[in-house]
């Protein structure tokens, strides 16, 4: 295994604070308490306790960073790329992927896993929450397979909202900018003897990208509103019940990219809009039985509703029977012949031939005539999802949390399964902790998951951790994690029935495409194994947070494939390898200046080049938040990377606010600009903006 030298840097980061004035002597002070971070195990521990990289981003920060969305915010964690696809639909990896699928990070809010199963997605976008709803981002930078199941793959984020306790009162939010941005949010929250509640509604909108690459307008704006409703009840002294329901409903345009298979048609679409609609709800029961043993049930029920229907025109051979007879025969062969439909038949066998004549007597006699009608490429997915955690001190220097997980998953939609399908998983997991003395911590985990779609699973992790004083500590970490093949990937049955054909097309109104994709249904998991060296520690005296971290991530059977409905053929034949060094810097100046760095270092190489294009060699952020006194505060952030998708990224957000305050009510006034410092369009060719800056102002009141 070899890092490289670039890896070394944050070795010798480290090197360079233990050796500054005071920073040594600073590893023996410990007099305060150390903070507790839960997304990693389960269980509540220090951040140099934890078996992996954690970037945890608070209130403060969200706040000063203006971010509108989560992928934006994200931005903050090091070696994570933030990409956007057709339009303006972001896409977030850990350390890299194919920049228009992202499916192997788990995305939790408050512990309910908002990862699409059925279409191998996360709808960045269509997140049913709020900014101002959120409390604290924690991120688990590396495979989590043990405590979170198949999908925590390369990363986990988990977002967790603030207590309906800490949100008594009125908030009301307005922001309005350039780019058409123009968002609102209202919020409630109230509290009686044993409970407390809180209402929030919210709005997003805006108009995307200005061109593609030809000059032309781009049709990618956007537009949400969100209910979200969050409760908790003291049932009685060791027992408390806590239940949230969501709601969102919005459109997303989407540029018309169907290009007609045979010669001399027009495409006559001008959209594929997407109208969406999300619900949510979830129930938890928590039962402290004593001080060392605590247990919670939650069950949670989702449904995603995606209304896509568009107009495409193609010539009436599209729907011949022997045309679709060839493509199921040969699909390689079919293209060769519909795409050169008046050209000399391609070699073939005798039967393809056949088939391909009759096919070319058909353009002959009314095949070439061009027809029009709607596709609806509509898909809706449910879940249910069970889990019982037990959380377990066995004595003074042993910890031990377990628990199991039921999940149903059912997907809906005509063109991609041609029909319904689903799927059940079991998962049982567990994660040891052992305090062998005051420096060291033996941890080691399992996860065993069995899904009906794609097998049973087997994930383990160990750590060793050496605590130099409470605060600081070295990790070792090995740890295997698996990624499920989706019901899309494995199972898909896709096909185009296009209704209302004018004219008819072979004397039929509706007819099927002669396209046709069917999945492998033997698809295996795609497999990680990961190595991690690292350092955290908390400097007292200075109040600064380090994190360093050097890695090397291997998967194996990995599915590569585009998803798209074009000879699209899924195997588990690809691997990719992601070697380097991550460094993030948390330091309190002083009680008005807050300084924040990082820095990722990734070595990527992938046996299929589209898993390589969203990995930036160098990439970071850094950020310094300041309170000026009498209400004025200022934050500056600059985010960067080399190349992502070949395209070169820098940016400088700049966010100035004043607030004002009368007794109990506040209003806060603040603008925000960001300025691009590159020229280059955004991940794709045809993601540009007419200028490069953007100007935004918001006004919030509290009472």
């Amino acid at each position: 295994m070899s890092f490289g030298p670039t890896s070394n840097r944050p070795l010798l980061l480290l090197t360079a604070l233990l050796s500054s004035p005071g920073m040594a002597d600073d590893l023996f002070v410990d007099s305060q308490a150390l903070p507790q971070v839960l997304t990693a195990t389960r269980l509540k521990q220090s951040p140099a306790a934890v078996p992996g990289s954690m970037t945890v981003l608070d209130s403060e920060l969200i706040r000063a960073s203006g971010a509108r969305d989560i992928p934006e915010l994200l931005r903050l964690v090091p070696g994570m790329m933030i990409g956007y696809g057709a339009g303006n639909q972001p896409t977030v990896n850990y350390h890299g992927s194919n920049v228009n699928d992202a499916r192997r990070m788990q995305v939790l809010i408050d512990g309910r896993s908002v990862y699409r199963a059925g279409l191998a997605t996360v709808d960045w976008s269509d997140i049913p929450l709020a900014m101002e709803d959120i409390e604290r981002i924690e991120v688990f930078r590396g495979p989590n397979t043990v405590s979170y199941g198949a999908n925590a793959l390369m990363a986990v984020v988990n977002i967790l909202t603030r207590s309906p306790a800490d949100s008594h009162g009125t908030r009301l939010k307005v922001t309005r900018g350039q780019r058409g941005i123009n968002d609102w949010y209202a919020s409630q929250g109230l509290g009686w003897d044993g409970g407390d509640l809180r209402l929030s509604l919210s709005g997003m909108q805006d108009d995307g990208f200005d061109e593609n690459r030809w000059g032309q307008d781009y049709r990618d704006s956007r537009r949400l509103n969100r209910l979200a409703l969050s409760a908790s009840h003291t049932l009685a002294s060791n027992q408390s019940l806590e239940w949230q329901f969501s709601a969102k409903e919005g459109s997303d345009q989407r540029p018309y990219t169907y290009k007609p298979v045979f010669p001399y048609i027009t495409a006559a679409g001008n959209n594929a809009d997407l109208n969406a609609k999300d619900y949510a709800g979830s129930l938890r029961w928590n039962i402290d039985f004593n001080p060392d043993h605590s247990l919670y049930v939650q069950g949670s029920a989702q449904h995603w509703d995606r209304e896509q229907v568009w107009r495409a025109c193609d010539a009436a051979l599209s729907f011949s029977p022997q045309l679709t007879q060839l493509w199921r025969l040969n699909p390689n062969y079919a293209e060769q012949v519909a795409r050169n439909i008046t050209s000399p038949l391609p070699a073939g066998s005798s039967e393809e031939r056949a088939l391909a004549e009759q096919v070319q007597q058909q353009w002959s006699n009314g095949g070439s005539q061009q027809v029009c009608g709607d596709i609806d490429q509509s898909t809706r997915e449910t879940r249910y999802d069970l889990e019982v955690q037990d959380t377990l001190s066995l004595s003074d220097s042993l910890r031990l949390v377990s628990g199991a997980n039921y999940r149903y998953d059912r997907a809906d939609s005509q063109t991609y399964f041609n029909g319904s399908l689903d799927d059940s998983t079991w998962r049982l997991f567990g994660h040891l902790e052992w305090r062998a003395d005051e420096h060291w911590i033996l941890q080691g985990g399992a996860m065993y998951e069995d899904a009906r779609l794609s097998g049973s699973s087997l994930t383990p992790r160990v750590a060793v951790n050496y605590l130099i004083t409470p605060r600081h500590g070295l990790r070792a970490v090995y740890s295997e994690a698996v990624r499920s093949p989706d019901m899309f990937e494995n199972n898909v049955n896709w096909s185009y029935r296009v209704n209302n054909l004018v004219p008819g097309a072979f004397g039929r109104r509706n007819a099927e495409y002669f396209v046709k994709t069917r999945g492998p249904g033997d698809l295996e998991q795609e497999r990680m194994r990961s190595r991690e060296l690292g350092y955290n520690g908390y400097f007292a005296d200075a109040d600064l947070s380090v994190d360093l971290k050097l890695f090397y991530d291997e998967i194996t059977g990995m599915i590569s494939e585009p998803l798209r409905n074009n000879q699209y053929i899924a195997s588990n034949s690809n691997e990719a390898r992601f070697s380097g060094s991550e460094a993030q810097l948390d330091w309190r100046l002083s009680p008005a200046d807050r300084l924040r760095l990082t820095y990722a270092y990734v070595d990527a190489w992938a046996s299929n080049p589209a898993d390589r294009r969203l990995s930036a060699h160098n990439s970071g952020s850094a950020g310094w938040l300041r309170d000026w006194g009498a209400g004025w505060s200022s934050a500056l952030f600059y985010y960067g990377d080399d190349a992502l998708n070949q395209y070169r990224f820098e940016r400088l957000d700049l966010r100035v606010a004043k607030r004002l305050r009368w007794n109990r009510t506040s209003l806060e006034l603040a603008g925000m600009l960001q300025q691009r410092l590159d020229d280059e369009p955004t991940t794709i060719a045809d993601n540009r903006y007419d200028s490069r800056h953007v100007l935004s102002f918001s006004a919030e009141l509290e009472f």
